[in-house]
Parts: structure tokens; sequence; C-alpha cells
């Protein structure tokens, strides 16, 4: 799959995507639409009163089952092993193509773009698909990560940035009175998002983890401007710089669908925008939604399946969950060989992600994905007295709005039968 054209191809012929023909606004409306889209199951594409002329896509990889078809996977053990095999091998690019070639220049004003008010607390309008690409200012490193952008005037934004790879960069800039030279990109193929959405060590670019998953097939253009690699396949590019200001960010709404808080993060002012020539659509993440999940979620999923791996005889299934935003919460479906392996995968599954606040531990025969059968796990197989684990006082993701300080409980639960007992607890079947 060389690009979102590609990906739209796939969800047309699935009949996974809608068309929507009037314009929408671009204060909550277009958010209300792609929210119904997506509780559907289905992509949507549609066109906003902020910048009619331009083609909008949501929902790209809202099911598992088109992340199989992009990736030419069968199941999730092929998906866990390719996300791997793409962070332990990257592909370098090979050659660089002229960025004329692909992109003009238009306006320089961000308020002509597709940006959103998602949810009624926004403090402003948001792009959510931002792949930002920057440069370690004394080492021939790259990182691209996405980062939640609000605009806050024609060439003005502020940008949420984690204390990751970015920041690091950014901080490293900032320590010699410099600002960070960067280039914001929108709607390449989904699979750079995907790579875009892991979290590989510093010094491993995610383009090209990117063109691992496209078999070396990634196309790349240095920017005029700053020098730098972005995807030739994007709709539009931004040069910009990050400042040595902070401004005001937020609230926004993040993964968990609660408001993150107001706090300053830097501004960015923006040098050019540009426009493919292609005329690619505008990708956008509706926050909190299953597209948002897994992009963030699926990497992390393979970890922890890897590392329960490694524990138990054999894992059945991995799941982090929808309600704890594929980050929180997750179920393990293992096959024992001791009665002990249970806590060591709920504990491997902890090392693996330590966002998770639970884990929940349950035999081959229950369906990770059908919670019916896991509260049915919980109710005729788990015991707190033998089966619970809590870990006090641990660091918590800060996603969570229960942490204190960034600290809070987590919790493991073995839902598994003992070995001796299995006819004990055997689920009743009509034969």
């Amino acid at each position: 799959m060389r690009d979102i054209l590609d990906a739209i191809k796939i969800l047309r012929e699935e009949d996974f995507l809608e068309e929507i023909d009037k314009i929408l606004s671009c204060r909550y409306e277009a958010a209300k639409i792609i929210d119904h889209a997506d509780k559907r199951g289905k992509a949507v594409i549609f066109r906003t009163d902020c910048s009619p002329e331009t083609i909008s896509v949501a929902n790209i990889i809202s099911r598992r089952e088109i992340l199989y078809k992009f990736l030419d996977v069968r199941d999730d053990k092929d998906l866990y092993y390719k996300i791997r095999d793409a962070m332990n091998r990257p592909t370098k690019i090979s050659s660089e193509k002229t960025f004329e070639n692909y992109y003009k220049r238009i306006t320089k004003d961000l308020r002509l773009l597709p940006a959103l008010y998602f949810y009624e607390r926004d403090g402003g309008r948001y792009f959510t698909s931002s792949i930002v690409i920057a440069k370690d200012p004394f080492e021939d490193i790259y990182n691209a990560s996405i980062h939640r952008i609000m605009i806050l005037d024609s060439d003005k934004c502020v940008a949420r940035i984690v204390p990751r790879h970015l920041y690091r960069i950014m901080t490293e800039y900032r320590k010699v009175g410099r600002e960070t030279p960067i280039a914001i990109c929108f709607s390449p193929s989904p699979l750079v998002e995907l790579a875009a959405s892991m979290q590989p060590e510093y010094g491993v670019f995610e383009l090209e983890i990117a063109n691992t998953f496209m078999n070396n097939n990634l196309e790349v253009c240095r920017t005029p401007i700053h020098n730098l690699p972005v995807p030739c396949s994007c709709s539009h590019v931004i040069e910009a710089r990050i400042t040595l200001e902070d401004v005001d960010e937020g609230p926004f709404t993040d993964i968990l669908s609660t408001y993150d808080i107001v706090r300053k993060q830097p501004l960015i002012k923006i040098d050019e925008i540009y426009m493919s020539l292609s005329s690619y659509p505008f990708h956008i993440i509706l926050p909190g939604g299953n597209e948002h999940k897994i992009l963030m979620g699926i990497s992390k999923e393979a970890e922890i399946y890897f590392a329960v791996s490694k524990v138990v005889r054999k894992v059945h299934k991995i799941r982090l969950t929808r309600g704890g935003g594929m980050w929180l919460h997750a179920i393990i479906s293992i096959e024992k060989n001791h009665d002990g392996d249970a806590k060591n995968a709920i504990l491997a599954a902890f090392a693996a992600h330590p966002s998770l606040k639970m884990v929940v531990a349950v035999d081959s025969d229950i369906d990770p994905d059908d919670l019916e059968q896991v509260e049915w796990a919980l109710a005729t197989r788990f015991q707190a007295s033998r089966g619970l684990i809590i870990i006090s006082n641990a660091r918590l993701s800060s996603l969570d709005p229960s942490s204190r300080d960034g600290l809070g409980d987590k919790m493991g639960i073995d839902a598994t039968v003992p070995l001796a007992e299995r006819e004990k607890f055997e689920r009743a079947r009509i034969p």
C-alpha cells in the first residue's frame, strides 16, 4: 500500500466507507458525523466549512481487520511479528525525490486547513493526525511522532509534546538558545501513521519502520527550508519552528475521552504551507475514537504478547480493551504449565507496558474480545485472597485522571483455573 488513496480503495472494496455530500461545520458537526460512523465501524469522507475545497477522511484504521489488510497479515500473531520485525529491522530509505515535483506552496494561513472543534470544552480548533519530523541538532538522528496541534492564529499554533523523543530534540535546541526546525506532515500512507505512533528507541527513525512495512517503497522528499525528510504522499506539509516560548494548550480530549488539562506547551511559528499536487484527502483522527486507540495501542499489544510469551506455555490472545482506551487495561488469554504462571504473565504484561493499570489473566477457553465471557471467568474462577495482585504507589500513565502526582495502584487478577481442578470449572456445553 503506497498512500492514503490505496487505503481508501481497500475501505471502499470492503464496504467500510461512507461519503457525506453536504458541507459540515468545523464546530462539532463534523466530529459528530465521524463519531457516528466510528460506532458503526465505518470510515467517512466529507468536506468542512473551514476548508470546503479540501476532502477530509476519518476512521481509516478503526477496525483491526482493516489493519490486517493494510499490512497484508492474517491474524494477531502475524501482526505482532510484523510490528516487531519492522521495529527491529527498519529499512533505510535508498533515494530521495525532488520536493517541488510533489508539492506546491499555498497560503500561509493555518485557519484555512480542516482543523476541527471536536468536543464542547476544546480550547480551539485542532489538528489530530499531525506527524512532526525533526532532527537532533548534534547527531544524524531523525524522529517522526504524532502530536495534537491547536491553532492560535494564521501562522501560530501550539503542540502537546510529552517527554519523549521530540521533547528531547527540542530541549537540546533550547539549551543552546535555538528554535527547533520541524516539518508537520498530514495524510501519508496509514502505515506511516502507524509507524509514527510507535515508540522505538531513540535513534530509530519511524519513517524507516514505515519503509519496512511498505516493502522499501516509501518515497521521501526533502523540504526546501529546513531540509527535513517527509513522505512524498502527504496531503499537506508545513515547515515551521518550535520557538523558545511556551503558551497555554488545551483543554483537549485524550484517548480515555476525558479532558486533558491546560498546560504550558511550545509555541510553533509557521514558515510555509505546501499542498500535494496529487490532492490527497486530509486525514482527521477522532480523539478517543477507535482509530486513535488502535494507532496508539497496537504496538504496545505486540510488546505485551512477546513479553508474556516468555513466561507461559502459550498465549492465545492479548487485548488492550477499548474501555481502557487500548492503553490502561489488558486481558490475556493463556495456557499454563504451572499454577503460578498466570501471576508471572500479569507481571510480564506490566513490565512490557508500564502504563497498564489492570491486567486480567484468563484461560484459553475464554475469549478476551467477549467481555461477558471474561466476567463469567471472574465470577466462577477468581478468588481475591489467592488471585488478586495489588502494586501500590506505582508509576501510572499521565492519562489516568485518578492518579495523584503520577502515582497510583496497579491491579492484576488471576481468573484462571487451578490445574488440578479443571473439571470442576468446566463450562457446560450442549452437544
